[in-house]
């Protein structure tokens, strides 16, 4: 009992410094399910209502998103905070989970910083896919060439 409350806490702690403060407790409830790893025992994934959410990476001790976990995400933070619009001729390359070109971005969070998980979302609202972002959210505007964003998983590729 008290390792559950220990890692809950930990994965709320890390949910507050990746994405904001005070969403740790919003986006993971006290009903959510932590997977171990068999090798290290250590936090390996998150499911709420047997729905994976998140993994909890341990090369930086970050989350990556699920499609799920990314769209609980955007009903909990500020309308344009980790999102990123594309354009409509480029949302089924985004679906099937291909990397997202600058050129192709319509409008993007301008505090994206590299690095930070995002999510991708069509201009009616709707999650595509989530990702890792390359470049900055102004740079991704300002840019007409190269990737900006990694995708990671998109909504027709959920394996």
């Amino acid at each position: 009992m008290k390792r559950r409350v220990f890692d809950l806490e930990r994965i709320r702690g890390v949910a507050n410094y990746q994405f904001e403060s005070k969403i740790g407790q919003k986006m993971f409830p006290d009903d959510v399910k932590v997977e171990y790893s068999r090798k290290t025992g250590r936090i390996k994934q998150i499911y709420l209502n047997g729905i994976l959410l998140a993994t909890l990476r341990p090369t930086n001790g970050f989350f990556a998103l699920t499609i799920e976990g990314g769209s609980r995400l955007m009903s909990l933070v500020d309308h344009s905070r980790f999102r990123i619009v594309v354009r409509e001729d480029v949302e089924s390359f985004v679906r099937e989970g291909r990397n997202i070109f600058a050129k192709h971005i319509v409008k993007a969070d301008g505090k994206i910083r590299p690095g930070e998980e995002v999510v991708v979302i069509n201009k009616k609202n709707i999650v595509l896919a989530v990702g890792k972002a390359l470049l900055s959210g102004d740079e991704m505007l300002a840019f007409n060439r190269g990737v900006a964003v990694k995708v990671r998983r998109g909504i027709e590729k959920q394996s």
